[in-house]
């Protein structure tokens, strides 16, 4: 079984990935792997070495410590994401109803984000004041 700290740092290089519209095998070719590599380590299957995950945080135009923004380590060495699941799958959100899937692992909204951010400046405000009004939110 995958450790939660694999689980999430594979959630976040799956993340990164698809926010730049790279596919595993341009990844992979970016720092010389196999694709298969990619899809293990974005499962949690396979654990990344220190040294190639700063590769792929060069590749991917982040600093090593985005892989664990939103980690919690408790104080029994267990681990957590921000979302309070071990296995960082889901939120929850405090109604009482199953967890949520987290929407940004899901592909429509990478789709999403990546469309918004090569909009030009006024189209993209007035999409987002619009999306805000839909939603309700200030």
């Amino acid at each position: 079984m995958a450790h939660p700290i694999d689980l999430h740092v594979g959630q976040k290089l799956r993340q990164r990935r698809r926010l730049l519209g790279l596919t595993q095998q341009k990844l992979a070719e970016s720092v010389t792997i196999r694709f298969q590599q990619i899809q293990k380590y974005e499962s949690g299957a396979n654990r990344i070495s220190a040294s190639r995950l700063w590769s792929l945080a060069r590749a991917l135009d982040v600093p090593v410590s985005y892989f664990f923004d939103g980690l919690n380590v408790m104080e029994n060495g267990s681990a957590e994401g921000a979302n309070g699941h071990a296995n960082g799958n889901g939120c929850h959100n405090g109604s009482g109803h199953e967890p949520q899937v987290d929407v940004f692992n899901q592909k429509e909204t990478i789709d999403l984000v990546r469309a918004y951010y090569n909009l030009q400046d006024e189209p993209r405000r007035k999409l987002l004041d619009l999306a805000k009004a839909m939603s309700g939110a200030a």
